[in-house]
């Protein structure tokens, strides 16, 4: 999907307003005046909102399909990120409102993304990397919203789920977070990247968990979750589903959360909270762009 797509998806109904903003090229810059509004078919949540109190999905991308690649290179890899790595893309994404907890802060600086990327992919440019196996490593910025979404279900010693966990980097952010006396799960279907991200943790400051078992790593079908372990206190999903797998659903501890993509050619993360009585929750939080939760050979078919 084109970024003009995403963008327009980000946008909600309306029958009063849209988003125009104005953009200045010259050869060596762009630059571009807040947001502003006028009659048509799509609006933000509201439409008195400038730029930068735009919801933090959008901002990124309207600032990915603003500026040519060149800059988004330099914009996350200038001098100030090159000297501090991920503190410096950290503190990035804190300034665009991104991160607001220090919690979430604290253990995006504490696991490198670096150890998580394929050799040879810059691994503090915020967009998605492909890793292999028609997969993706998803950008900082989704993977920070998702952390942001999910903080209160991670606590010391509370069980968190990750479907889909590819190279091992949200499932190692989770674990350094429910720390030694709760357990993270990381459930992927394609053996090479469970054994991929095995060692990657292994390199990371999650390795003391992963050696003491709080922390694993299972090659399944992820539709299906971990019933071994459930129920879970926060269950992330890191490829769209065309709905929501009920054994996620059943899963899921009652007062706890799931965060998920949904959809097709358009998608939208959804947040799920099961009440204590059971009863389930759903809103939508943002439109986003992944790729699908699908079986092994259908997604290696792609």
């Amino acid at each position: 999907m084109s970024s003009v797509a995403y963008i327009l998806r980000g946008c909600r109904a309306s029958p009063s307003s849209s988003l125009l903003l104005s953009c200045t090229t010259t050869n060596t810059s762009r630059s571009f005046s807040a947001l502003s509004f006028s009659p048509s078919p799509f609006s933000f949540p509201s439409s008195s909102e400038k730029l930068h109190k735009v919801h933090p999905f959008l901002r990124m991308e309207v600032l990915r399909f603003l500026l040519p690649k060149r800059f988004i290179r330099h914009f996350w890899t200038g001098s100030s990120i090159a000297k501090t790595k991920i503190k410096g893309l950290v503190e990035h994404l804190k300034e665009y409102g991104v991160i607001k907890s220090k919690n979430v802060a604290e253990v995006m600086e504490t696991i490198d993304r670096g150890l998580f990327v394929p050799e040879g992919n810059p691994a503090y440019v915020d967009s998605p990397m492909p890793i292999g196996y028609n997969a993706t490593i998803s950008a900082p910025h989704m993977h920070a919203s998702c952390l942001e979404l999910l903080e209160e279900h991670l606590q010391p010693g509370m069980r968190a789920l990750d479907v889909g966990s590819g190279t091992g980097y949200l499932t190692a952010c989770f674990a350094m977070m429910v720390g030694p006396q709760g357990r993270a799960i990381g459930i992927e279907h394609i053996p090479e990247l469970v054994a991929f991200s095995i060692d990657n943790i292994n390199k990371s400051a999650a390795a003391p968990l992963l050696k003491g078992g709080s922390l694993s790593v299972h090659a399944a079908d992820g539709r299906l979750g971990w019933p071994e372990l459930a129920p879970y206190d926060a269950i992330h999903v890191g490829a769209a589903a065309s709905e929501i797998p009920p054994a996620l659903l059943e899963q899921l501890k009652p007062g706890g959360r799931m965060v998920i993509p949904v959809g097709n050619i358009f998608q939208d993360l959804k947040v799920v909270d099961k009440n204590l009585d059971g009863s389930i929750n759903i809103r939508n939080e943002a439109s986003v762009r992944y790729v699908p939760l699908t079986s092994r050979a259908a997604q290696l078919r792609e």
